[in-house]
């Protein structure tokens, strides 16, 4: 299993981040070594906090109103390696490891699995039922 390292995040670091009207900033995860993005959720600044505190992806649910820390139900966990945000502030970056079949709440291993073009092909099914919470 791997190992939940914390971010020791200044208060300057945190104060660069620019959250939007409804107090949230996109994050963009990752994969440790291939460099494949596995997903993007939104994230308030206790989410965020609390992302760099555990060493572990929360995120805040605008269609539950609620925190949820993914892997929680699935078992998909992500375990944060590096965390940075862009030259504007208004878009996060977490690299991370990722436990477990993937990143996607179809079953697909990343959420961007369906191309766009006239030729592009996913070859990827949804699963039939979504994990409750991720």
């Amino acid at each position: 299993m791997p190992e939940s390292i914390p971010i020791a995040a200044t208060d300057a670091q945190i104060a660069a981040v620019t959250f939007n009207e409804d107090g949230l900033v996109p994050a963009i995860v990752q994969e440790q070594g291939t460099g494949q993005v596995l997903m993007m959720a939104w994230m308030n600044a206790d989410s965020l906090r609390t992302s760099l505190e555990t060493g572990r992806t929360w995120f805040w649910s605008r269609s539950r109103q609620e925190y949820w820390c993914k892997g929680e139900t699935s078992g998909d966990r992500q375990y944060i390696r590096e965390a940075y945000y862009d030259c504007d502030g208004d878009t996060l970056l977490f690299v991370v490891e990722q436990e477990g079949k993937g990143a996607c709440h179809t079953g697909n291993y990343s959420c961007f699995f369906t191309a766009f073009g006239p030729e592009a092909e996913s070859g990827a099914e949804p699963a039939a039922e979504p994990a409750a919470g991720d």
